[in-house]
């Protein structure tokens, strides 16, 4: 059966890629050999991984338009968020929704970051 399994990348344009590379590494400690990857250990097929790219112009989405925030599962919130903030990065907000633990950053460029540990299997009616 074709269906979706989960995230596959994210793709925008920023100033400069490598800078903007270099503070997912060092700010939220996502590395891999094409920028910013993130490995799905749970997946059934050999190293499963999804990317976060970034490019110097949007030639490749056009005619796509549009904003965006790019939300990341993390498995301790709130351990996150402390590390978040020894490295220098603002936090925005934080909520919990009883299903869901949520805070936002902003990177480099602007784009907010929403970070989610779910805490339920389903979500509220």
């Amino acid at each position: 059966m074709a269906r979706i399994t989960g995230l596959g990348g994210v793709f925008y344009v920023v100033k400069d890629p490598d800078v903007t590379r270099e503070w997912y590494r060092d700010k939220l400690g996502i590395d891999g050999p094409y920028g910013p990857q993130l490995a799905w250990a749970d997946e059934p097929k050999e190293n499963p991984y999804s990317l976060i790219s970034h490019f110097k112009d949007d030639t490749y989405f056009k005619p796509g338009t549009g904003g965006f925030m790019v939300n990341l599962r993390v498995d301790d919130l709130g351990g996150f968020l402390k590390l978040l903030k020894k490295r220098g990065v603002k936090v925005l907000d934080q909520v919990d929704e009883g299903y869901g633990k949520f805070a936002w950053v902003l990177d480099p460029d602007g784009v907010k970051i929403e970070l989610w540990e779910q805490v339920a299997e389903e979500l509220p009616e």
